[in-house]
């Protein structure tokens, strides 16, 4: 079960942090026609190099030490006879480990894993370490990719495991053939290759400082727990399988995994794009909220008797919404209408608004026109053609006297009745340039008065039963305050200490 670390840098000026584009910087395309300055593209090529090895000096350092241990490891390995399987068992052995590793799955944002364990490990105890060395090496210099720094630290770094996984397999299976024998040579050669990839995985996070080893450790270390007694059996019965039948009765084993991994693969592909989605999403509806916010700003500062009236009129509508028990998305849709309901206003004539006095017939049949008006604006916003509808029909009349299409009963949107409602109650508790604010209690009776004709009787019902919770709770507190004169009442959602 190799594991490699993946580069996911945010911040590159940080020393000892990939670049995003991987470790050889921005990449300059030429054109097809034309000339090229080739004393300036060497120079700044060069400047580039200088540039990254200051900045990688240690990693750098570390894939020498790596590189040459391997070639003398393999060196001292090849002296020694030991030998190497039919090349072309060697080019299969090598293209499957590497197809594995190109598919690997990432279990941490910088940690992947693979199926690779099996044919790396497999190779070590059924032909020697030497052939375990050169099929690690061959595989991963076949899995060429961004970024380089990475590519090249862990060549050598599978060499070498490949070496000492193989030395100690060899030993404990010597000339023995049998099943137990290859288990308990497999069994070490696992346990040799999961120490060595995790010894060179923390050394070069130590070289890189690009994470803290608790973070591996957390990653890898249950995945390997559980992997390790999975994939050993299945090891075992390759390497008897090659021993007693022929190399293809192994690989059929080995074809199985693969598939898993491909289809893991897939799925986590899948996943990662439902989860870019979902950040998509989530900055869409935020963006979709600064917007509204902006309108909402730009009505308020127009008119400042009605500064904040949208908003509360959102925080009212999204209150009423959830207590008619519609849905978060309902919900977040009633609020988004409920900041906007009134942004067909800022085209209406100058005056209007700030007018001191009772509208006359005129300027009332101007001020009707403003849900139209504000469908409009709406209309050229993007996936905003629900909103739109819902603000053009919020002073629609249940009775069907409302405008300005009076629509009448279920014809007008649910989200609409909800808004009429806050929006009423909203407007007769705040002040006005031509009367003062009414009490609470007077305004949700007249709300009352208007159920059936104007308002929604569920609607107004369910706004009713949220201020009724709400007096009830300023109630209490006024009461406890008369009982206990010295006591200090903390109100709800405060903490204090007496």
């Amino acid at each position: 079960m190799p594991t490699r670390l993946k580069t996911r840098i945010r911040n590159p000026t940080i020393s000892g942090y990939l670049h995003e584009e991987g470790t050889d910087d921005e990449a300059i395309v030429y054109p097809f026609r034309g000339t090229i300055n080739w004393r300036v593209s060497i120079g700044s090529s060069l400047v580039r190099t200088f540039a990254l090895v200051g900045r990688e000096r240690r990693t750098l350092a570390w894939i020498v030490a790596l590189t040459a241990s391997w070639l003398v490891t393999a060196s001292v390995l090849a002296a020694k006879g030991y030998a190497l399987p039919p090349w072309w068992q060697f080019i299969a052995l090598a293209a499957v480990t590497s197809v594995a590793e190109r598919q690997s799955v990432r279990v941490a944002r910088n940690v992947e894993t693979s199926v690779a364990f099996l044919p790396f490990v497999f190779t070590a105890v059924a032909f020697g370490p030497l052939a375990a060395s050169l099929v690690g090496a061959c595989a991963n210099t076949l899995d060429f990719r961004r970024p380089y720094l990475r590519w090249a630290i862990y060549v050598p770094a599978r060499g070498l495991a490949g070496a000492f996984t193989g030395l100690l397999a060899s030993s404990v299976i010597g000339s023995h053939s049998s099943f137990s024998r290859a288990m308990l040579a497999t069994v070490v050669a696992g346990v040799v290759s999961v120490a060595f990839d995790a010894f060179f995985n923390v050394g070069t996070l130590l070289v890189r400082r690009s994470a803290p080893i608790s973070a591996y450790v957390r990653s890898v270390g249950p995945l390997t727990i559980l992997s390790v007694p999975l994939y050993v059996p299945v090891v075992a019965l390759m390497v008897y399988g090659y021993q007693h039948y022929s190399f293809w009765t192994a690989a059929t084993f080995l074809v199985p995994t693969l598939a898993l991994q491909r289809v893991l693969h897939l799925y986590q592909r899948q996943r990662d794009v439902s989860l870019e989605l979902v950040v998509a999403n989530e900055r869409l509806e935020a963006a979709n909220l600064s917007f509204a916010t902006a309108l909402v700003t730009t009505l308020d500062a127009r008119d400042r008797y009605t500064a904040g009236h949208s908003a509360a009129v959102a925080a009212y509508a999204r209150a009423i919404a959830k207590r008619l028990g519609l849905s978060e998305v309902e919900q977040g849709l009633v609020h988004l209408c409920g900041l906007v309901h009134d942004v067909g206003k800022i085209g209406l004539p100058p005056g209007l608004l700030e007018k001191p006095g009772p509208l006359t017939l005129a300027e009332r049949r101007q001020m009707e026109e403003h849900p139209a008006i504000g469908e409009r604006i709406l209309t050229k916003v993007d996936d905003y053609a629900e909103i739109a509808k819902i603000v053009r029909s919020h002073h629609e009349r249940i009775d069907g006297q409302g405008y300005p299409d009076g629509l009448a009963g279920s014809e007008i949107p649910l989200l609409s009745r909800i808004i009429a409602v806050a929006d009423a109650y909203d407007a007769m508790t705040s002040d006005r340039p031509y009367r003062d604010p009414m009490p609470s209690r007077v305004a949700r009776l007249r709300l009352a008065q208007a159920v059936g004709s104007q308002f929604d009787t569920e609607v107004v019902l369910a706004l009713e039963a949220i201020l009724a919770g709400r007096d009830q709770e300023v109630d209490l507190v006024e009461n406890l305050s008369l009982r206990l004169p010295n006591a200090a009442i903390v109100p709800s959602g405060a903490a204090g200490v007496a």
